[in-house]
C-alpha cells in the first residue's frame, strides 16, 4: 500500500517534520475528498470544515468519510439561520438578482461558509485554507476574497490551479479513479452529466452536457421543482407578511427564517415555481450557462417586491432599485466583508424601514401573481388616485404649472436647435 500512495505523490511533494495546518472547505463530495487525501499525503494535518446550508446529507457519514479519506478532524456546523437571516433575506429586500435573472442562491451561500471556515481556521491555530473550487469559477473568488478579508495574512490552497495537483488529476475521470484507488466512497460517476450545487435557496446545475447552452436540460435533472406538464396542483392562495422588509410568517403563521423559506419552497416545489436557465457572465470573464431551482425565493422576492411599490417614495424607490444592481454584482463576486457591502446594508436598513404589510398571491404552473397588499404604511391615497371626484383632495390645475416646468429644458433645447438649423 505504501508503494501505491508513493506513486500518487507528485515530485513537488514535501515531507514536513512538523505537520502544518490546513481547513479545508469540505463538501464530502468528488472533488474535496480527493483533494483531502492529495493533501495529507503532501504532508497537511487536513482539518476538514463542512456548512450545513440545507444540502441533503448524512452528516454523521459525512464526518466519517473526512477522516477516511485522510482528514485529521471534521467541523460540521449548522448555519441554515444564519445563512437565510444575514444573507439571503437582505438579498429578498434588495430584490436582487444578478443580470435580471440569478437569484444568488451559491453566491450567498460561499460567503457564510467561509466565514465560518475562518473562524475554524482562527480557533485551530492554522493560517491557511483550502478549497475545491477550479480556476474557472466565481467560487474560488468568493471564499479567497472573504478569507483574506476575514484573516489577513491567511494563505491558500487552490488544488485545481495547481500544476502538481493536475499532474495526477487532470480532470473528472482521473478524479474518479484516484478516490477508487485510496477506497475513497464517492457518488459521482463517469455517467454523471451535470454537475450541481444545493443549499436551502436554491440547487444550481451546470457544466457535463449542459455547456451546450442550446441543450434543453433533462427533466430528471431537477430535484427541488415539479415540471410544468407534472404540476397538477390546483391554483393556491397563500399570504406572505412582512416586517421591515424581512419575510416573518406565511399564511399568518410566524416562522423562523429558515423554517420559512423551507415552507415557501415546499409550496412552490409543488407548483413548478423558480426555474431559471441562462447564460451569465462569470467574475472571471467567460459566460456560462447555469440552470437553478429557486422555488421559494421566487415567491418572497415576488411578494417582497409588490410590497415595497405600496410603501417606498417614488424618488427612494427609483434609487434603491440602482442600487440593487450594484449589490447583486457585489454578491454574485464575493465582495460581502468590504466597506461598500457595509454602505449597501446601512441604506437598505433605511429604505425597509416601512415595508411592513401583507401581501397575497397565487401560485399555479410555474406562476406567482399578486393579487392584494395592504399595509399600515401604506402610501397608496384612494382619495388623490380615484379618477372620480376626489373633494378637492387633489386640484388638477396644478398639473399645468409642473409640466411646464418639466417642459422647459426641452423647450430651450428645441429653441437652440431650431437656431442652428436656420443658419445652415
Amino acid at each position: 500500500m505504501a508503494k501505491t500512495a508513493r506513486s500518487y505523490l507528485p515530485r513537488s511533494a514535501v515531507v514536513r517534520s512538523k505537520k502544518e495546518k490546513v481547513v479545508l472547505a469540505y463538501s464530502g463530495g468528488l472533488d474535496t475528498s480527493v483533494i483531502v487525501r492529495w493533501l495529507e499525503q503532501r504532508g497537511y494535518d487536513v482539518i476538514c470544515f463542512c456548512a450545513n446550508v440545507g444540502q441533503e446529507e448524512k452528516y454523521p457519514d459525512l464526518e466519517a468519510k473526512a477522516l477516511n479519506s485522510g482528514g485529521s478532524k471534521c467541523y460540521i456546523r449548522d448555519v441554515q439561520e444564519e445563512f437565510v437571516r444575514d444573507f439571503v433575506f437582505p438579498a429578498i429586500a434588495w430584490n436582487a438578482k444578478y443580470e435580471g435573472r440569478y437569484l444568488l442562491g451559491t453566491s450567498l451561500a460561499r460567503p457564510v461558509i467561509a466565514k465560518h471556515m475562518v473562524d475554524v481556521a482562527k480557533k485551530e491555530g492554522a493560517r491557511i485554507i483550502a478549497h475545491g473550487a477550479t480556476g474557472k469559477g466565481n467560487d474560488q473568488v468568493r471564499f479567497e476574497l472573504t478569507a483574506y478579508a476575514l484573516l489577513p495574512g491567511v494563505k491558500v490552497i487552490a488544488p485545481w490551479r495547481d500544476p502538481a495537483f493536475n499532474t495526477v488529476i487532470k480532470g473528472r475521470a482521473e478524479a474518479i479513479a484516484y478516490a477508487e484507488k485510496w477506497g475513497i466512497p464517492v457518488k459521482a460517476n463517469k455517467k454523471e452529466p451535470w454537475s450541481s450545487d444545493e443549499n436551502l435557496l436554491h440547487i444550481s446545475f451546470e457544466a457535463g452536457e449542459l455547456e451546450d447552452p442550446g441543450l434543453r436540460p433533462r427533466d430528471d435533472m431537477f430535484k427541488m421543482t415539479k415540471p410544468l406538464k407534472r404540476a397538477n396542483a390546483p391554483l393556491q392562495g397563500i399570504t406572505v407578511d412582512f416586517e421591515q422588509g424581512v419575510p416573518v410568517a406565511i399564511d399568518g403563521k410566524r416562522m423562523t427564517p429558515a423554517k420559512l423559506l423551507a415552507h415557501a419552497n415546499a409550496l412552490g416545489s409543488k407548483h413548478g415555481i423558480g426555474r431559471i436557465d441562462m447564460v451569465e457572465s462569470r467574475f472571471v470573464g467567460m459566460k456560462s450557462r447555469g440552470v437553478y431551482e429557486t422555488p421559494g425565493g421566487a415567491i418572497l422576492l415576488s411578494a417582497h417586491q409588490d410590497l415595497e411599490a405600496l410603501t417606498v417614495g417614488r424618488d427612494l424607490l427609483h434609487l434603491k432599485n440602482t442600487l440593487a444592481v450594484r449589490f447583486s454584482q457585489m454578491a454574485y463576486f464575493g465582495f460581502w466583508y468590504c466597506e461598500e457591502m457595509e454602505a449597501l446594508h446601512a441604506f437598505l436598513k433605511t429604505s425597509q424601514r416601512h415595508v411592513t404589510g401583507r401581501v397575497r398571491l397565487e401560485l399555479y404552473r410555474g406562476n406567482v401573481i399578486v393579487v392584494g397588499r395592504e399595509s399600515a404604511h401604506s402610501l397608496y391615497d384612494a382619495a388623490i388616485a380615484s379618477m372620480e371626484a376626489d373633494g378637492g383632495a387633489y386640484d388638477q390645475a396644478d398639473a399645468t404649472g409642473f409640466i411646464r416646468l418639466q417642459a422647459l429644458p426641452l423647450r430651450v433645447a428645441a429653441r437652440r436647435d431650431a437656431r442652428l438649423a436656420a443658419k445652415r
